[in-house]
């Protein structure tokens, strides 16, 4: 299964500008720049390709860690993940924090953790970005 999404890029990298667009339709044109990857911290000017990893890190996540609460025989109510991807000018995308914290009847705290760090190791976001450091708060409700 292939997904696609596609970048127009117009002028040089300070001063240019650009639009995403996603297979989905979920958004089109979305703007992307520079200043909004590097120096809006707001996140306010427009999408960066680091929130669009964190997004895919944590819903990727969310799927896998639920595939394995559900097989353990205590689906969750509800887990409400969060990626958060650092991009360090320079030096490029050097880590991703995930942070989870799930309603799951039935499930101790120790076993709740074992199988969120099986869903960090394995689901496909996690293992594409394979070169840089993940780290995981897994906390039950």
């Amino acid at each position: 299964m292939d997904r696609h999404a596609k970048a127009v890029w117009k002028g040089n990298l300070k001063e240019g500008a650009g639009t995403l667009d996603l297979q989905s339709g979920v958004f089109s044109k979305q703007p992307y720049s520079f200043k909004g990857r590097f120096e809006d911290e707001s996140g306010k000017t427009g999408t960066n390709p680091e929130e669009l990893i964190a997004a895919a890190h944590a819903g990727c996540f969310a799927m896998q860690f639920s595939h394995f609460l559900a097989e353990n025989g205590t689906p969750a109510d509800k887990l409400d993940a969060t990626a958060v991807v650092t991009l360090t000018p320079g030096t490029g995308i050097t880590g991703s924090a995930l942070t989870v914290v799930g309603t799951v009847p039935g499930i101790d705290t120790a076993k709740f953790k074992e199988l969120a760090e099986k869903a960090k190791g394995e689901c496909p976001v996690s293992r594409a970005l394979g070169a840089i450091k993940i780290t995981l708060d897994a906390k039950l409700a």
